[in-house]
């Protein structure tokens, strides 16, 4: 895949369209009203039916995973799920209609995607990914239409990088019950989730480094469940940040994902592949800034009059659109492969994508749209440091890309770490 199909063009023009009606236009609000960001991105969802998608789709999966469930109990052979032909021509299929939207809402309001990526992807994916059966239809469904909001707290005060060799957060069993204990820190969606993925070790008084890593599915107002107001951030204020704290919960096995301690490769590998799922996600994050910071760019470039001239007759200026456009290209290049990447995992080919390509992927992408970000600022000069300019807005945004779903330096680990193997 080198181009978007005329198909995804279509797709991408309509969201665009959307995008500029009902979030350009709120910029100001979501940035700095303290105005949660669920009413956009649910219409955003009923506008193009991706709640219906949804449902759809989950309903099929559990059939299937049900079908298979009763055909193991009587001794049969379980079905085989069919794998779908070929997708949206050149690879686009269900990984573009993700993307897309991604894209086209980071050109205004990156925060939104990290809002709804967390909630849709990162809590659902570990409930769908892991849970029974009965867990996904108790929680999981709600979670993908946006019906209901969801936070995956991992992240602890203490923590950052060495989320499992720092973490604090216990359960004991009590009885028939666990009890948690513990706070996490920099929660997306945690002011406002009805659900929780709480990841926590079992502490059965052996040392903590020992422990094995569960996670339990929490819903909102439940007792010793303290969930903060938002935290003030340098950017992604569209995106509710926020605290947990967790004083002697109680909870019974139904609210352990998989409801048994003894997961295959356990809770680690299962948060493992979040983090791949995420670290993904960044480039389309890091496209949508990168296409904006160039496109006001280079209208500030040809109208911007200095020493007599537009700006961008300049050639330090004009090296620095350059670089820009660099940088989208090879961004748009790793967005195309993430959408070749799905469509051939969907097709039962060997092209899945490893934790070391993702992490590669999430480095040069966040490097990318930090320093276009960053340029379009410089392009601005004065202007661009004022917050009336949308590039003073993206400049904020495009840093945490280079801190959250792993920062820089453990994406660089993990590379070295592969190519060393």
């Amino acid at each position: 895949m080198i181009q978007w199909t005329e198909e995804q063009q279509m797709v991408r023009d309509a969201v665009r369209q959307f995008v500029e009606a009902e979030v350009a236009p709120r910029r100001d609000e979501l940035e700095f009203g303290d105005t949660p960001p669920y009413d956009v991105l649910r219409k955003l969802y009923s506008t193009f039916g991706m709640d219906t998608m949804a449902r759809e789709r989950f309903k099929r999966q559990i059939e299937f995973e049900k079908s298979v469930e009763e055909a193991i109990a009587k001794g049969e052979e379980p079905p085989t799920k069919e794998k779908p032909g070929g997708e949206g021509g050149g690879g686009g299929g269900d990984g573009s209609i993700t993307m897309i939207p991604i894209i086209e809402l980071c050109r205004y309001s990156p925060g939104l995607v990290t809002a709804m990526g967390v909630s849709t992807g990162l809590t659902a994916s570990a409930i769908t990914s892991k849970g029974t059966i009965r867990q996904k239809e108790r929680w999981a469904l709600d979670l993908l239409t946006l019906d209901k909001i969801g936070a995956w707290a991992i992240t602890e005060p203490g923590s950052g990088s060495d989320a499992f060799g720092s973490m604090k957060a216990t359960a004991r069993r009590d009885g028939d019950e666990y009890v948690l204990n513990g706070s996490k820190t920099f929660i997306t969606n945690g002011p406002y989730a009805d659900t929780i993925v709480f990841i926590c070790k079992l502490d059965e008084g052996n040392p903590p480094e020992e422990r094995k890593v569960l996670s339990f599915v929490l819903d909102s107002g439940m007792p010793g469940l303290e969930q903060s107001k938002p935290l003030r951030k340098m950017g992604m204020h569209s995106s509710p940040t926020g605290e947990l704290f967790l004083d002697d919960v109680r909870v019974g096995i139904d609210r352990l994902i998989g409801e048994t301690e003894d997961m295959p490769k356990g809770g680690r590998e299962g948060a493992k592949a979040t983090f791949l799922m995420e670290r993904a996600g960044v480039a389309a994050m890091a496209l949508g800034m990168i296409e904006k910071c160039l496109e006001l760019s280079v209208e500030y470039a040809k109208d911007r009059v200095q020493f007599g001239q537009p700006i961008g007759q300049f050639q330090l200026i004009q090296e620095k659109l350059a670089r820009m456009e660099v940088a989208r290209l090879n961004v748009q290049n790793l967005v195309f492969r993430t959408i070749e990447s799905q469509a051939a995992a969907a097709r039962g080919e060997e092209m899945a994508m490893t934790l070391a390509e993702a992490s590669a992927m999430k480095l040069y992408s966040a490097r990318a749209a930090t320093e276009v970000a960053l340029e379009a600022v410089q392009i601005f000069g004065g202007n661009g440091y004022m917050s009336e300019y949308q590039v003073e807005q993206l400049a904020r945004d495009a840093k945490v890309l280079q801190i959250y779903a792993g920062t820089d330096e453990i994406q660089i680990t993990h590379i070295a770490r592969a190519l060393l193997a």
